[in-house]
């Protein structure tokens, strides 16, 4: 029998083992101020991980270094949109197995802090809710709206069912669930929606589990986030005030146990701001100060991995989020051991036993070098390939979800009305360009149009002329009123004083068409000259891992020098978007589950602005050191999402 099957059988001997766990019982003790399980008293020091932004294959690997690190639970958010893309679609499988995931964790020895949503920030597309509920335009998101309670009835009847025998009085690691997050700093406060999902939770999960709600540490925000029957907890970061943070929670919960929901290791990055850091001895100061008043604590991020695809959110004034979600946590994008690590770990050493044995090592990365860049196809030439549903005819611009689409990018096609012998201004003069738009009159690239930066491009050309207007979904806001965020162009574009009509509109699908291996290469024409801005344009390029060499695949990191900014996708896998012209991320992590060393590695790059090829050769590298804190290049200032947490920080 092979080592291989032989740990496989074992693993599922104990995954079996497991699921028969008696059951136990967890409990608030108003009395002794405390958690109770199974009778004893017990204090959660916990850490946030993301399933959905670590590959399955990792799992075990991140779950473990956090258990060695002395936690004994981790808290985890559920994106609704992941799992239900499409209405009345559920994807539970692979990278999106939760129920594997709880079992891990289960096996290990965590249990389970669970915020179940349906809204969690956690910079996450519209905050973890599908794009599909924007097909009711004026649907009024997280409140009693009749549309959007319907279909958080439904998603929940399927979701809530499925974690309830991984609950801890059903012998499963779960020990609390967070309903709705951080509700107190959203504009509607309405207790009934509050009201409305206590009573669903319990519905669905009975009444002997603990629910919880988190807010920041402000009477402010606990006005309308704290509800009655659901125990109320407070977030907040190093530097702030404990005594006063804790305060605050006995406001709303005179007795009961302490809890910080959010102790903050790091911080979150946009694109064109700086990349956020903490100091591991600022940290560990907290973490120890929370520690000594007896409290429970979960430290977010313990590791924050990476943002795959188009998932990434955005903060309001408009600010994108970056692929990479590092946030400077303990572990790093890439499951890395790190100062920080180690210092959280002694400080927990102080108050809890660590468990003993070794801590699984940082893995190997490997840089496979430069990689040669080949021209595939203009975008604005493939569009047969790559919209699949065809195009559509519309007076006027339509959004992606009035398209049926979530993510990824539309082109609008329309032309000239009038001649245009002098640059006349195409403008968007309602700011209704979300959130890029890549502009080309007959074939020429003119201008970008940018959400709340550039709503005006001029234009030259006769009447007639094609104008193709590619659009970029950057990413939904994930925090604050203004969620309700359509994509596309939003309202009508200017030409002068006049508006366009007459538009054909291609929703494409560009992960189906690269997936399936549709981009050939086109013949080359004549030698090209180096333009101020390109076409949308895709490039490809190849490489082989020898099979003969032991551990590899490894995981390496992608790096575009000279690329401007676009979208990268190997072997058919999108790793998301790429904008090292204006920072601070400027490598793409690359696990090596994605990689093969049976068949040639294929990388695809949609450059959305100038590539390199355009003055010579051109290619990616692959190297096994992380660039996420490159120089910005950006006038605007760094988004945070929480205004109590710029004071906290």
């Amino acid at each position: 029998m092979s080592l291989l099957r032989f740990g496989s059988m074992l693993l599922l001997l104990l995954l079996l083992g497991h699921s028969l766990g008696a059951p136990g019982s967890f409990s608030v003790d108003y009395q002794k101020d405390c958690f109770r399980k199974d009778g004893e008293e017990f204090r959660y020091i916990s850490g946030s991980i993301h399933y959905s932004r670590i590959p399955r294959v990792y799992w075990k690997d991140r779950l473990i270094k956090m258990y060695m690190a002395g936690l004994n639970a981790i808290q985890v958010y559920i994106p609704w949109s992941y799992h239900e893309e499409f209405p009345d679609r559920y994807d539970f499988s692979g990278d999106r197995d939760l129920e594997y995931f709880l079992q891990l964790a289960h096996d290990i020895g965590l249990v389970v802090i669970l915020r179940a949503g349906p809204y969690i920030c956690a910079e996450w597309d519209m905050g973890g809710l599908p794009a599909w509920l924007l097909k009711k335009k004026d649907i009024v998101l997280r409140t009693s709206d009749p549309d959007y309670i319907k279909a958080v009835d439904k998603w929940m009847g399927k979701l809530l069912p499925m974690m309830k025998p991984f609950l801890y009085q059903n012998g499963g690691p779960i020990i609390t669930v967070q309903v709705e997050n951080e509700y107190g700093s959203y504009f509607a406060c309405d207790f009934n929606y509050m009201h409305h999902l206590a009573q669903l939770f319990r519905s669905h999960l009975g009444e002997e589990v603990v629910l919880f709600t988190t807010d920041g540490p402000t009477l402010s925000y606990l006005k309308c986030g704290a509800i009655q029957g659901l125990y109320t907890t407070v977030d907040f970061g190093p530097g702030g005030n404990v005594t006063a943070a804790f305060d605050a929670q006995r406001h709303a919960e005179p007795r009961g146990p302490l809890v910080n929901s959010e102790l903050y290791t790091g911080w979150l990055d946009h694109w064109g701001s700086p990349h956020s850091v903490m100091s591991s001895a600022r940290v560990a100061k907290s973490l120890n100060e929370i520690l000594a008043l007896g409290a429970n604590v979960n430290m977010y991020m313990f590791i924050g991995g990476t943002t795959f695809g188009y998932w990434n959110g955005a903060n309001d004034p408009y600010a994108s989020q970056p692929t990479s979600y590092d946030f400077d946590a303990p572990l790093t994008e890439a499951g890395d051991l790190t100062e920080k690590y180690f210092a959280i770990r002694e400080v927990i050493k102080m108050y809890h036993k660590i468990p003993a044995g070794p801590i699984p090592p940082t893995t190997p990365k490997y840089a496979y070098g430069t990689v040669g860049m080949k021209k595939l196809q203009v975008l604005s030439d493939a569009l047969e390939t790559l919209s699949f549903s065809g195009p559509i005819k519309s007076k006027y611009p339509q959004t992606f979800i009035e398209l049926n689409q979530a993510f990824g990018y539309v082109l609008y096609r329309t032309t000239l009305p009038v001649n245009c012998s002098t640059p006349t201004p195409l403008s968007s003069p309602l700011n209704g360009v979300h959130d890029r738009a890549y502009v080309s009159v007959d074939g020429v690239a003119v201008g970008i149009l940018e959400r709340n930066k550039v709503i005006t491009v001029n234009v030259t050309g006769k009447a007639g002329s094609q104008v193709d207007i590619l659009v970029e979904n950057m990413g939904r806001i994930n925090y604050g009123k203004n969620m309700n965020d359509f994509k596309g162009l939003v309202s009508n574009l200017t030409l002068g004083k006049d508006t366009l009509t007459g538009w054909t509109i291609y929703s494409l699908n560009i992960d189906k068409a690269v997936s399936q291996g549709l981009l050939g290469e086109t013949k080359p024409t004549d030698p090209p000259k180096p333009p101020a801005l390109s076409l949308p344009t895709f490039y490809g390029g190849s490489f082989i891992i020898p099979a003969g060499i032991p551990d590899l695949p490894q995981d390496t990191y992608i790096k575009l020098p000279k690329w401007r900014k676009g979208q990268v996708w190997i072997n058919g896998f999108n790793l998301g978007r790429y904008w090292p012209a204006r920072g601070p991320q400027v490598t793409l992590f690359v696990p090596a589950n994605i990689l093969s060393t049976a068949a040639p590695n294929n990388v695809t790059v949609l450059e959305l602005e100038e590539a390199p090829c355009s003055s010579g050769p051109c290619s990616v590298e692959f190297t096994a050191t992380p660039i996420l804190n490159a120089t910005v290049q950006s006038d605007c200032k760094q988004q945070r999402r929480l205004f109590i947490r710029d004071d906290l920080l």
